[in-house]
């Protein structure tokens, strides 16, 4: 399946050419600060079947220099993806343009959510992150 997203302002877009998966939430503190939301929610792609088609020249990557970390767009400030060793390690659901199909799998952290939120009860809630990974990564 190939699915597109973009940033907020439209100035950056990505194809994924192939399957988004291990789907989540994040309820931590961190992921509360980086996306200024209650939880992240974020997929898996494989990196070869990932590319920007526009607006690559926007993107800035926190923490600066990294090669593990977030890129957003330097303009609207979306956050996009994941990075780990330099390539797209996955993407942010929102920023999906057609999200058919996508559930989520786990709710991770959930053990240090604010303290105002309610998680839904749509996948297993995890209080740290599982011990065991490729049960989110599953396909």
């Amino acid at each position: 399946m190939t699915r597109t997203g973009e940033c907020f302002c439209g100035g950056v877009k990505y194809r994924i050419d192939g399957d988004v998966y291990g789907a989540r939430q994040c309820h931590c503190s961190r992921c509360r600060k980086a996306f200024s939301a209650q939880a992240n929610s974020y997929a898996r792609v494989d990196a070869d079947q990932f590319s920007w088609i526009a607006g690559e020249d926007l993107l800035v990557t926190y923490p600066a220099g990294g090669t593990t970390g977030k890129q957003f767009c330097g303009r609207c400030g979306s956050t996009l993806c994941g990075i780990v060793e330099g390539q797209v390690h996955g993407v942010t659901l929102g920023c999906l343009n057609d999200d058919a199909g996508i559930d989520i799998k786990a709710h991770i952290f959930v053990g240090s959510k604010a303290p105002w939120e309610v998680v839904p009860d749509n996948a297993p809630h995890y209080d740290e992150f599982p011990e065991d990974i490729s049960q989110l990564d599953a396909r």
